[in-house]
Protein backbone atom coordinates (compact mmCIF):
# COMPACT_ATOMS: atom_id res chain seq x y z
CA UNK A 1 0.00 0.00 0.00
CA UNK A 2 3.16 2.19 0.65
CA UNK A 3 3.98 2.11 -3.07
CA UNK A 4 0.62 3.04 -4.14
CA UNK A 5 1.12 6.91 -2.12
CA UNK A 6 4.18 7.84 -3.76
CA UNK A 7 3.12 6.45 -6.91
CA UNK A 8 1.22 8.74 -9.78
CA UNK A 9 -2.31 8.93 -9.60
CA UNK A 10 -3.09 7.44 -13.26
CA UNK A 11 -1.03 4.15 -11.75
CA UNK A 12 -3.16 4.47 -8.57
CA UNK A 13 -6.31 4.35 -11.09
CA UNK A 14 -4.52 1.40 -13.23
CA UNK A 15 -4.46 -0.38 -9.51
CA UNK A 16 -7.85 0.34 -8.53
CA UNK A 17 -9.06 -1.10 -12.28
CA UNK A 18 -7.36 -4.35 -11.69
CA UNK A 19 -8.04 -4.61 -7.84
CA UNK A 20 -11.40 -4.23 -9.09
CA UNK A 21 -11.61 -7.27 -11.29
CA UNK A 22 -9.59 -9.22 -8.52
CA UNK A 23 -6.67 -9.99 -10.43
CA UNK A 24 -3.38 -11.19 -8.47
CA UNK A 25 -0.64 -9.09 -6.88
CA UNK A 26 1.59 -9.89 -9.25
CA UNK A 27 -1.04 -9.45 -12.39
CA UNK A 28 -0.86 -5.99 -10.93
CA UNK A 29 2.98 -5.52 -10.56
CA UNK A 30 3.64 -6.49 -13.87
CA UNK A 31 0.63 -4.18 -15.90
CA UNK A 32 2.12 -1.34 -13.52
CA UNK A 33 5.50 -2.29 -14.43
CA UNK A 34 5.10 -2.23 -18.29
CA UNK A 35 3.05 0.62 -18.09
CA UNK A 36 5.98 2.46 -15.87
CA UNK A 37 8.52 0.85 -19.14
CA UNK A 38 6.21 2.23 -21.57
CA UNK A 39 5.82 6.22 -20.48
CA UNK A 40 9.78 5.62 -19.42
CA UNK A 41 10.65 4.47 -23.08
CA UNK A 42 8.77 7.37 -24.64
CA UNK A 43 10.17 10.13 -22.64
CA UNK A 44 8.09 10.40 -19.56
CA UNK A 45 5.01 11.56 -22.05
CA UNK A 46 1.76 11.60 -20.58
CA UNK A 47 -0.17 8.88 -22.33
CA UNK A 48 -3.21 11.19 -23.98
CA UNK A 49 -0.30 12.33 -25.75
CA UNK A 50 0.48 8.52 -27.45
CA UNK A 51 -1.52 6.84 -29.81
CA UNK A 52 -1.08 3.67 -31.68
CA UNK A 53 2.41 4.21 -33.00
CA UNK A 54 3.66 4.90 -29.76
CA UNK A 55 2.40 1.37 -28.94
CA UNK A 56 3.99 -0.35 -31.99
CA UNK A 57 7.44 1.41 -31.00
CA UNK A 58 7.73 0.09 -27.75
CA UNK A 59 6.81 -3.46 -28.94
CA UNK A 60 9.24 -3.21 -31.42
CA UNK A 61 11.91 -1.68 -29.05
CA UNK A 62 11.37 -5.16 -26.75
CA UNK A 63 11.65 -7.37 -29.49
CA UNK A 64 15.04 -5.63 -31.38
CA UNK A 65 16.83 -4.18 -28.70
CA UNK A 66 15.31 -5.77 -25.54
CA UNK A 67 15.19 -9.71 -27.35
CA UNK A 68 12.22 -10.53 -25.64
CA UNK A 69 9.95 -13.91 -26.65
CA UNK A 70 6.95 -13.10 -28.59
CA UNK A 71 4.74 -14.49 -25.68
CA UNK A 72 6.65 -11.54 -23.20
CA UNK A 73 5.90 -9.45 -26.28
CA UNK A 74 2.24 -10.49 -26.60
CA UNK A 75 1.85 -9.95 -22.51
CA UNK A 76 2.84 -6.19 -22.87
CA UNK A 77 0.62 -6.09 -25.63
CA UNK A 78 -2.11 -6.96 -23.58
CA UNK A 79 -1.12 -4.87 -20.51
CA UNK A 80 -1.07 -1.67 -22.72
CA UNK A 81 -4.35 -2.59 -24.06
CA UNK A 82 -5.48 -2.89 -20.56
CA UNK A 83 -4.19 0.26 -19.19
CA UNK A 84 -5.57 2.39 -22.35
CA UNK A 85 -8.66 1.20 -22.32
CA UNK A 86 -9.52 1.83 -18.86
CA UNK A 87 -7.40 4.96 -19.24
CA UNK A 88 -9.54 6.47 -22.45
CA UNK A 89 -12.98 5.22 -20.31
CA UNK A 90 -12.03 6.99 -17.56
CA UNK A 91 -10.68 10.06 -19.48
CA UNK A 92 -13.76 10.96 -20.31
CA UNK A 93 -16.40 9.99 -16.93
CA UNK A 94 -13.98 12.03 -14.20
Amino acid sequence: MQEQGRSSPLLNRLREAIRVRHYSIRTEQAYVDCVKRYIIFHGKRHPSEMGDGDVSAFLTHLAVNRNVAPSTQNQALNELCFFIARYSISRWVT
